[in-house]
């Protein structure tokens, strides 16, 4: 039996999708330009001056466009470099999909350590948040807010259910898992906001019942993923015997640990200050209107901050 394959080649349609970060615009633009310089276009009556214009009117088109240099530099050929393989007809499009996180701050300086080792040094002998640590939490936190912006964006004010895969809210409470879109914005900036703290050179503070979950979840995911991230982002940061004790961070950036009862389905109704069991630990108002309240003694986040996204 003959294979058909062996006598004649075969068309087939292939389908694919590239996320591309241009991190660089400039150096993107200045590839593309060079690329222009040594373009050829087929004309009918060729002159340097015709070919000049054509080249001059694809200058402008990439001037300030990343999209557009992207396409012209774009090389369908290399992506299927295949033995035996010609690619055909083939169409493209490249368009914006969002913007690139930040340039991680210089945590080296707003985190620097003393290492002096001297027993009488009060910062020695107490607990530092080192540059390492603030770095993980740091990116922790912009991956959970994107994570909790794209629950917002998917699935809106539909409840939190176990049958439906979330990224982020089926992590809260199960008294959060009805709030609404705008609700879970407000708590997707309490990650954004922790992240400006770190950025700043603050540790971390919770300000709100908001701010708590946020850490606790940053703390969590750090605690899975902190020794991969140091590796792939952060590993020209100092070593310091403090780096990444993130037990010890529970104990030390929380006034209390009071939201975790609410994940107690025993202790069902204790986020009501008026519930005996919150009464005895004087927990305070846990309801999710008030995820957003400042508590005493802490300054307010500004209100007018905007969302990110």
């Amino acid at each position: 039996m003959v294979d058909d394959d062996a006598v004649a080649g075969r068309r087939f349609k292939v389908t694919a999708q590239f996320e591309v970060d241009v991190a660089d615009p400039a150096a993107l633009e200045r590839a593309a330009l060079a690329y222009i310089d040594g373009m050829v276009f087929a004309l009918d009556e060729d002159s340097e001056q015709a070919q000049e214009q054509l080249r001059a009117a694809e200058r402008d088109d990439v001037a300030g466009d990343s999209a557009a240099a992207l396409s012209l530099l774009l090389d369908l050929d290399a992506v299927v470099d295949v033995e035996g393989v010609e690619v055909g007809d083939a169409e493209y499009s490249v368009e914006a999909n969002g913007h690139l996180r930040p340039a991680s701050p210089d945590f080296a300086v707003l985190f620097e350590v003393c290492a002096c080792g001297r027993p009488s040094c009060g910062r020695c002998a107490g607990f530092q948040v080192t540059s390492r640590t603030a770095a993980v939490l740091w990116r922790m936190a912009g991956l959970l807010a994107d994570h909790a912006y794209d629950d917002v964006a998917e699935y809106g004010d539909d409840p939190v259910t176990t049958t439906v895969q979330w990224s982020v809210f089926d992590e809260f409470p199960r008294i959060t898992w009805r709030q609404n879109a705008i609700w879970r914005r407000q708590a997707a900036r309490s990650f954004d906001d922790l992240a400006e703290d770190l950025a700043a050179g603050r540790v971390p503070q919770p300000s709100c019942v908001a701010e708590e979950m946020a850490l606790h979840l940053m703390l969590s995911c750090a605690a899975e993923d902190g020794g991969a991230l140091l590796e792939n982002d952060f590993s020209t940061l100092a070593a310091h015997t403090d780096d990444l004790d993130w037990e010890l961070l529970r104990e030390v950036l929380f006034q209390d640990n009071d939201i975790l009862e609410l994940f107690d389905p025993s202790r069902d109704g204790i986020e009501d200050p008026d519930d005996e069991q919150n009464r005895d630990l004087r927990m305070g108002d846990y309801t999710a209107p008030a995820w957003f309240t400042p508590f005493d003694g802490l300054p307010a986040r500004d209100p007018r901050r905007p969302f990110r996204r």
